[in-house]
Parts: C-alpha cells; structure tokens; sequence
C-alpha cells in the first residue's frame, strides 16, 4: 500500500465499482485523490486498510483520504462523479460547496447525467464521460476491476479545451487507450441503447454473453435496440459505437443480419471479460437493490414520448425491472415473454 505523494487533486464522489477502480489507478499512480463515498462500513474500511482493487488485471490496494458526504472538508478543481445515476442530483448538490471557482465535475456515470448537473452546477462546470469497462463493489475497501471497455470524455459542446485536455491526459493514467471526443453525448445515448440490452438481459440469470447469444431472443434485442436508436435519431443526436455496439447496425433500415453482426460483437467482448453478469444484474440479484432503470431508460421513454416515437418495449422493461425491485417477480427467462408481447405485430 502507498502513502500520498501528489499529483493532481481529484475528487472522487463515489467510490464504488467505476470511481473506486478510476481512484485507485488514479492513486496508484501518485495523484492526490480523496474518494467520497455515502457509505459509511466502505469509507471506514478504506481509512482502515486502503482501497483494494482485485481481478484479472492485478491485485493491489492503495492508501487515500475517505469521507462520507457530511465529514468532507475542503474544496477541489476536478472532481468525478461515480454514484448511482438515480443519485445525481443529491450528489452534485453536496458537491457543489467542495467545488473551486472555475472547477469541473466530470459525470462519470451511465444516463443522461450532465443535463441533470446542468441544472445544479450550470454546465460551464460540467462535462461528460462514458466508460464501458466491467468493474464490481464486492464487499467494504473491496473492488473487482473485471474487464477493460471504452473510457471516453467531452465538453458536452464537443468543443476541445484545455482543460477537456488536461482531464484526458488524467483518465489515461487509468485506461491510455482513453478517447477525447467531440461527441460524447452521442457515446451515452449509444450507452442507453446497449444498456437497454443489459437491462433485458438482467431479468433473467443469464450472463451478459449467453442471454445475447440465445438465437431465439434475437429478434426481441434487436427490436429493443431499434427502438432506443429511432429516439436517439428524433432527438438529433448521432450516436457513436463501442466495444462491439454499432447504433448503426440498429438504425432504421439496417438489416436484422447487421443487428445480429453487432450483437455477435457484443457476446465476444463480453466473453472476454472476468465480469460475467451486468451490474443491473448484480443490484437485482445479490444487492438487492434499486436499479437505475428510471434514470437511464427514462429517458428514452421521456423523449420518446416528447418526439412522439413509441418505446413500448422500454417501457414495458421498466415496469418490469420496478416489479422485480419490489419483489413481485422472481428473475427468470420467462419475463422475456412480456417483453417479447410489446413486438411490433404480436397483439395486432
């Protein structure tokens, strides 16, 4: 374990699978991090023993300051968000105070997240991040870091800044593969359609790669992906393709054999990855937890409905994934069969 040695300030708030794994690299690598985390038996541990990243990648722990929301002190220049999407808005309100003048706070989250900061923070202050690599909170100071992925960051303009720059230069001491984009919100709206797969797959205890790869249940991920992709393309924004996820192969008039191609794309990328099952899978399984449906196919369902474009399959998830939360319904492929009922024709 290593003692502080400098580096850049950051904040991380959130110090669960995605900000316990970037601090930890982050930290490794001599930055001055300080992880904020809501709860209390990890925050204790990492004071106690460090934050320990565990998996295929190497096992190592590193020392850091950890804080609840209510014992931070202090203010910051760069600061990365890491909660629970559903969070976003408590969280960047406690944040806010521990922001420096001219400071940034990168959403480092899946959804739709900088124009909820926006609102809270003004989005001068705010930029956005997708990341798609496979990470698990195991236990208190304990992160499984199980599989790489895209880690991507933008002005949510698309502008290229300095210190859009400076923060690029950051997130490749944790992945150098790191891409600066000038389209970010297009990799989180195409974030929203694979997480619309994960979703479906989440209801029953399939992996990631088994449940893409059952032939029978083609039809339903691809009609699902199509659909998150007609209101991606009524919103006016171009979403961008990763880690075996092509949004064009979903577009309207792409052929069901495109579909299949990227879907085939996306079982082989998961199958390479230590981290078998979604972390949707993990918060309805063995967290027992809510999920961040709401906060991520809400929005589709949102926007569609303000575009006028139907998401009776997204809709239909969340109601889904709400009745399993509440312990109304067990997991099981059968709960593909109500999804499968919204097809296009089925109740025609």
């Amino acid at each position: 374990m290593d003692a502080v040695t400098g580096g850049q300030r950051v904040l991380i708030w959130g110090a669960g699978a995605i900000g316990g794994t970037i601090g930890a690299y982050l930290r490794r690598a001599g930055h001055d991090v300080t992880f904020v985390d809501c709860a209390a038996d990890h925050v204790q541990a990492i004071r106690e023993r460090g934050l320990r990243i565990t998996g295929p990648f190497g096992d190592f722990s590193v020392a850091a300051p950890a804080c609840t929301p209510d014992t931070l002190s202090g203010t910051w220049d760069t600061a990365l968000l890491c909660t629970k999407a559903q969070d976003t808005e408590a969280a960047g309100r406690q944040l806010a105070p521990h922001l420096g003048e001219g400071g940034a706070v990168v959403s480092v989250q899946n959804g739709l997240n900088p124009l909820i900061l926006n609102g809270v923070l003004g989005e001068e202050r705010v930029l956005g991040s997708f990341v798609n690599f496979g990470a698990d909170y195991l236990e208190p100071g304990v992160v499984h870091y199980g599989g790489r992925g895209a880690v991507v960051i933008g002005e949510q303009s698309g502008a290229v800044t300095a210190r859009v720059q400076a923060l690029h230069a950051l997130l490749r001491t944790f992945d150098e593969d790191a891409i600066l984009s000038r389209n970010v919100m297009g990799y989180l709206w195409g974030k929203l359609a694979y997480g619309a797969l994960l979703f479906a797959t989440a209801v029953t205890n399939d992996s990631i790669a088994d449940a893409l790869a059952r032939p029978e249940d083609r039809p339903l991920y691809t009609e699902l992906g199509r659909e998150v992709l007609r209101v991606t393309a009524a919103h006016g924004v171009t979403p961008e393709a990763f880690n075996g996820f092509d949004p064009q192969a979903f577009r309207p008039g792409a052929s069901d054999a495109e579909a299949h191609a990227s879907l085939d794309d996306l079982v082989a990328f998961n199958r390479r990855s230590a981290k078998t099952h979604s972390g949707i899978w993990r918060d309805l399984a063995v967290r027992k937890r809510r999920t961040e449906v709401d906060a991520q196919l809400g929005w589709v369902v949102q926007f569609g409905a303000e575009h006028g474009v139907p998401t009776p399959i997204c809709t239909r998830l969340v109601d889904l994934i709400h009745e399993i939360e509440d312990g109304r319904r067990p997991l099981s492929r059968e709960n593909l069969d109500d999804l499968r009922a919204q097809l296009p024709g089925v109740n025609a």
